[in-house]
């Protein structure tokens, strides 16, 4: 995915004024202001770091908060808003959110921030797939934008099944893998992958007579 940012800000003059920064700074950024043109366009190719205002025409910049990291948990996002209030603020990071601009602000500071969100996205050694992100740099997942809470056996397994997309792996390959070991008891990993699925992972499709492999649905 192409490093990129962009901006759901219905007041044209910020949004210019943004947009102008950004690029004197080497930044691309496409300006949207409403929540539909935003939608759209994020869905047709989601963005590195998206900017949101809450107060929109048409809808609220948490709604939007709140959709794009169900379906992208990796993408950065600082909200924009001159409401100023901290059940706001403090809502919009409950859903997500990286950061938390209040208006008026510097743009040279609002550059920075953004800057720091995607030098963050380019050394994340992430997984993605769709509402299901691995960052391998701090060993955490997330799923549907809420953190799971996985042991470093699990991760690894989960991991090793998502580099491994749509190929059926025996459970001695996976034994191998993830423990270290090409003989023991097989049971191990039908057990890891159980406590996966009751997480709410359904990726994970069991392949009879051989073991299981990770097949992403949309």
């Amino acid at each position: 995915m192409d490093k990129k940012v962009y901006l759901l800000e219905d007041d044209k003059s910020i949004s210019e004024l943004v947009k102008c920064a950004l690029e004197m700074s080497g930044i691309g950024v496409e300006c949207y202001g409403t929540v539909a043109e935003f939608t759209a366009a994020a869905e047709k190719d989601p963005p590195s770091v998206a900017l949101l205002d809450i107060m929109l025409p048409d809808g609220s910049g948490l709604d939007v908060l709140a959709r794009l990291k169900q379906k992208h948990p990796a993408i950065g996002v600082i909200m924009l808003s001159a409401l100023g209030q901290e059940t706001d603020k403090v809502r919009g990071l409950n859903l997500g959110a990286d950061d938390y601009v209040s208006k008026p602000f510097g743009v040279l500071e609002l550059t920075a921030r953004v800057n720091a969100l995607l030098r963050r996205s380019a050394g994340n050694a992430s997984l993605v797939r769709g509402n299901l992100s691995l960052d391998e740099e701090t060993m955490t997942a997330t799923l549907r934008g809420v953190k799971l809470e996985l042991n470093n056996k699990e991760f690894n397994l989960l991991k090793y099944l998502m580099q491994k997309e749509g190929k059926a792996l025996t459970r001695e390959n996976i034994l191998n893998a993830v423990w270290g070991y090409d003989e023991g008891e097989t049971r191990t990993v039908d057990n890891h992958v159980a406590r996966l699925r009751k997480l709410g992972i359904d990726y994970i499709e069991t392949v009879f007579g051989v073991g299981y492999k990770f097949v992403y649905r949309e």
